[in-house]
């Protein structure tokens, strides 16, 4: 929304203003009532288990050696569990049945709220256009990563770790 400059609505000058306590962009017309938001935007993201280990991926464009996890946007109309068995099988061609819901984690720097699942998938991995490279690590050698979908891993393993006993 930085790329923001006119009202939607009626095509005003955008500036900041006080609403419900907090500066925000708002339009600058005194008939307009438009207001940017800015709410973080729900993306499902799958720890997948294929064959007793866990899919990582590396979407188009990342650096070498990062991989994250399965993620995508809801669709209109969709639940979270829909939504992580779809693009599960868009993105890996996989199947995942009876997703298990893990959480809920802020990924503050790309505006996201992460609907964390963990799937038990089966199939033959077929990776679409939008990833480059897949890995499948032993549980006991996944380490989280400190940012974005590496949250949801080590939530997943600590509890894991809990329920082991």
């Amino acid at each position: 929304m930085k790329d923001y400059r006119f009202c939607p609505l009626c095509g005003a000058e955008l500036g900041q203003r006080s609403v419900d306590g907090r500066v925000r962009l708002a339009c600058s017309s005194e008939l307009c009532d438009f207001v940017y938001w800015n709410n973080p935007v729900p993306v499902v993201a799958a720890i997948i288990e294929l064959e007793g280990r866990v899919l990582l991926v590396r979407s188009a464009g990342w650096p070498a050696g990062m991989f994250g996890l399965v993620t995508g946007f809801l669709e209109s109309g969709e639940t979270p569990e829909e939504g992580v068995v779809r693009e599960i099988r868009e993105e890996t061609g996989l199947s995942a049945n009876e997703p298990r819901f893990l959480g809920c984690f802020s990924f503050h720097q790309a505006n996201q709220l992460l609907l964390g699942f963990h799937v038990r998938a089966s199939g033959i991995l077929v990776l679409s256009d939008e990833l480059e490279e897949s890995r499948l690590v032993e549980r006991e050698r996944l380490k989280p990563w400190p940012f974005g979908t590496g949250v949801i891993v080590r939530s997943w393993l600590e509890s894991s770790a809990k329920d082991a006993f």
